[in-house]
């Protein structure tokens, strides 16, 4: 027997899929008219501004009021810029210049951007204070350390994006920011009693719910004195008590991408995850970004069978898919943002470049970008000072423990040097290459990851980008007097 249809069609209204390549295929769009909530675009959905602005149109003609969303953080995170990088800062540049009307301004301009293209949703800003130096996936992606500042400029953010009639969705409850693994890989734990979550990691989202926040997202990490064994996205002491209850949000609970294995591995799949994160209390399930129709299928089956067998009280899935439907409907301000400057985010992350020391002399330097990994929630986006250097500075790579500095310093002659890196602290023999070539040579690092507390010995000044999009390259090379 099939799927009930009025039942296929309630749990259908509580997912968020997604689907391959530029041109939505059509089980994309025919489950759209069946009830489906929504789709998440990806960069593998992005080829330009005019073919994303098809794609957004051929879903809706599916539904009118279908959810079509992205993660556009600005700064590391970008699907739209994807294949360049970002013209904006991120997160930990707008915290560095401190100045909370520019970061308005500048989610304003993003929400604006995703608004012309047909986009609703915003699967940001990042709010999690990021308090852990060796955060392998938040880092950049935070407004700071300091939770008040990060309160203040989450707020921000959403006030900015929602301006321009994109919903914003703040993540990731209940605070990813202290975590020192990767939830798409496991299940992170943060080990501290709720009291510090109060004074630590929930300010920023008091913030974004007095600011009218239309969506959260549940965070795949483990609080055990909240949440047990299991991660935040599947306590409902979490999602009902802490986030409705005491915070008083009444909007719509996402969830991070069920696919990630900080959900699948503690629910033995993606089925049984979206089964425990509805009975929590989320609303809106992220599938992932490997969705298939059989996958949507498979997942609206399992819902069903939930219901059926008394894991979920329907009411409770109606409820979720109510909320789902309201964030759908949801249409922002009557006004659109004012027009901002088109180089506004370049000018946003000159302001957040940060110099420590003596810079060298204005000569052609050799430039070494140091090879570094990206997240699965950065994708692969090019980064670093090449594209914006002219063709006479000498430009050189290197992966640390493994390139030689006897080569370097051979590239650079008499030259100083010019080491860029993301991340250099947690990267095994970056701090032996660069005092290598400090022994011989007059040193500067650009550090456009997290730069956290560490300070590289021997070199002659540290350059803090706080990001490396675009954006922060530019920035960085005008600052070294390396462009105009």
């Amino acid at each position: 027997m099939g799927l009930d249809p009025g039942l296929r069609r309630l749990a259908l209204g509580t997912l968020l899929a997604a689907y391959a390549g530029p041109v939505p295929p059509d089980w994309a769009v025919d489950l759209l008219a069946d009830g489906l909530a929504g789709h998440t675009l990806f960069g593998t959905n992005v080829h330009d501004p005019a073919q994303v602005a098809a794609s957004t149109a051929a879903l809706r003609a599916g539904r009118a009021d279908v959810i079509l969303a992205i993660d556009e953080e600005g700064g590391d995170v970008t699907r739209l810029a994807h294949a360049t990088g970002s013209p904006y800062p991120g997160n930990a540049a707008l915290g560095a210049v401190d100045d909370p009307d520019l970061t308005r301004q500048v989610y304003a301009a993003i929400g604006g951007e995703l608004a012309a293209l047909g986009l609703t949703l915003d699967l940001a800003p990042t709010v999690d204070v990021n308090t852990a130096d060796e955060n392998p996936v938040i880092g950049t992606r935070s407004f700071g350390a300091d939770p008040k500042r990060v309160a203040v400029h989450s707020a921000a953010a959403v006030a900015g994006l929602q301006s321009a009639g994109v919903a914003a969705c703040a993540k990731h409850f209940p605070g990813h920011g202290a975590t020192v693994a990767d939830s798409h890989h496991e299940l992170p734990t943060v080990d501290v009693p709720p009291a510090v979550l109060r004074e630590r990691d929930l300010p920023p989202f008091a913030a974004v719910v007095d600011a009218g926040v239309r969506a959260v997202m549940t965070a795949h990490i483990r609080v055990p004195a909240l949440t047990g064994d299991g991660p935040a996205t599947f306590s409902r002491a979490v999602l009902v008590d802490l986030l409705r209850g005491e915070y008083g949000f009444t909007g719509t609970v996402i969830t991070d991408a069920l696919e990630m294995k900080g959900a699948a591995l503690a629910a033995g799949g993606v089925g049984p995850a979206a089964v425990r994160a509805l009975a929590a209390g989320a609303d809106l399930l992220c599938i992932g970004a490997q969705v298939d129709a059989e996958l949507v299928e498979l997942v609206a089956a399992e819902i069903v069978a939930g219901i059926g067998d008394g894991r979920l009280d329907r009411a409770r899935v109606e409820e979720a898919a109510g909320r789902t439907a309201a964030l759908a409907a949801w249409t922002g301000p009557a006004d659109a943002p004012a027009p901002v400057a088109a180089d506004l985010g370049y000018a946003a992350a000159l302001r957040a470049v940060h110099v420590e020391g003596d810079l060298p002399a204005a000569e052609a330097p050799l430039v070494v970008q140091v090879h570094a990994t990206s997240t699965i929630a950065e994708g692969r986006v090019p980064w670093g000072l090449g594209p914006h250097l002219p063709a006479e500075v000498a430009q050189a790579r290197a992966v640390a423990g493994e390139t030689d500095p006897a080569e370097l310093r051979g590239l650079a002659g008499d030259r100083p040097v010019v080491l860029v890196g993301r991340h250099l602290h947690r990267l095994p023999g970056a701090r032996e290459l660069i005092e290598a070539l400090a022994a011989t040579h007059p040193v500067t690092v650009v550090e456009m990851g997290w730069p956290g507390a560490w300070r590289p010995a021997g070199a002659r000044a540290f350059v803090a980008t706080y990001g490396a999009s675009h954006a922060n390259g530019r920035a960085a090379a005008r600052v070294l007097g390396l462009t105009d």
